[in-house]
């Protein structure tokens, strides 16, 4: 009895004594939560790129370097052929097409066979010449007859010098025609009513405004065929009115094809047309470049012209411009914490990974060499 008595009583002391034990034990565990180090706090100021940073360690500044470089300007532009190196095809005679023996595009050499044309035009050319030869053959006989009766004193020397003059009349005639026939390509032994037209120039069709059984007119428009020798062709840039000072006749520019990004194109300006676009104020600047038959009619590319004199810039890591809403930013310190974002316009990659500044910063000053990790940190 009295030691269930002491049991009860002694009870809430043991629970007591269990209770401060297990406490004891459970102080010596190490908190990950409280070990971690502190996140870092964002405080907008009220500038919307100003931000206050807890840990500004944790972001490792750089200093932009002082970099050297010609100024250069970027343009796009359109490959165009060279028009003076652009030869339409011309028909002669006017007549239906009978048989096309070339294609827009196709590669086609000097005197080679285009189409055919069948024409009344060459039955006209032709009765025309069998006229003249039969006119300059009666002018022959009479002028033969005039020289005999000349001699026996029957005529007048009028009357020789007569026949003379429409003999050389007649064979003037007959000429015409031969060469009517020639320029239609009519064989006065062997006529036909077909027409042969032949390339006048080698290079590729670039246009072509005939099809089987349509009609072409002689010496009108629109022409069968126009061929262009392309082994030159012309890109035509737009460089708006405040630019224009960077580029001149004479000058050498860099080509990139968008079809070609690693190969770089030497072109050379020949002109710069006096007329500016009245809505975009924009002059179109003419480079004549070698094509190395990789370029086609109608393809983009960027042009890139180059100024004079050297100009100072900056150059950071790449890892300092953070590109965000199309446009590039850089982060530079304030002081306390305090960190503001840059917009600045970036210009070409440079060796060791480093970016060029054309504006928005100076040599010497500093920035966040990882620009992305305190975007996110910002973003959190």
């Amino acid at each position: 009895m009295k030691m269930n008595l002491i049991l009860r009583i002694l009870s809430p002391a043991l629970c007591s004594l269990l209770a401060l034990s297990l406490i004891a034990c459970n102080s010596g565990k190490a908190d990950p939560q409280a070990e971690a180090p502190p996140k870092s706090v964002v405080e907008p100021d009220l500038d919307a790129n100003n931000f206050k940073i807890d840990h500004p360690e944790q972001f490792p500044l750089v200093t932009a370097v002082e970099h050297k470089a010609v100024p250069a300007l970027n343009v796009t532009g359109v490959v165009n052929p060279d028009i003076s190196r652009s030869v339409p095809v011309v028909s002669l005679a006017a007549g239906r097409v009978v048989e096309i023996d070339a294609r827009l595009g196709d590669v086609v050499k000097k005197g080679q066979l285009l189409l055919r044309v069948q024409s009344n035009d060459v039955s006209g050319a032709y009765q025309i010449y069998l006229k003249a030869e039969n006119d300059e053959r009666l002018a022959l006989v009479q002028l033969q007859r005039a020289q005999i009766l000349y001699e026996k004193g029957a005529v007048a020397k009028s009357a020789l010098e007569q026949a003379q003059a429409t003999e050389q009349d007649a064979k003037a005639d007959l000429q015409h025609a031969l060469e009517g026939l020639r320029v239609l390509g009519i064989d006065k032994d062997h006529p036909s009513e077909i027409v042969n037209i032949v390339a006048p120039i080698s290079g590729i069709i670039s246009d072509q405004q005939v099809t089987n059984s349509s009609g072409v007119q002689g010496l009108g428009s629109p022409n069968p065929f126009t061929i262009s020798d392309l082994s030159y062709v012309w890109i035509v840039c737009d460089v708006y009115e405040n630019d224009l000072d960077a580029v001149r006749v004479g000058d050498v520019a860099d080509i990139h094809l968008s079809a070609y990004p690693n190969q770089v194109f030497k072109g050379r300006i020949d002109n710069i047309l006096p007329v500016l676009d009245p809505s975009l104020h924009t002059a179109k600047v003419r480079i004549e470049v070698k094509n190395p038959g990789l370029m086609r009619i109608g393809m983009f590319v960027t042009a890139t012209f180059f100024g004079k004199k050297p100009e100072t810039y900056s150059a950071v890591p790449a890892s300092a411009i953070l590109h965000l809403h199309d446009r590039d930013w850089v982060y530079t310190p304030l002081g306390n914490g305090h960190f503001k974002r840059v917009e600045v316009v970036t210009g070409s990659m440079l060796p060791n990974n480093q970016q060029q500044v054309v504006s928005g910063i100076k040599p010497g000053d500093q920035v966040v060499s990882n620009a992305l990790d305190l975007q996110n940190t910002v973003e959190q």
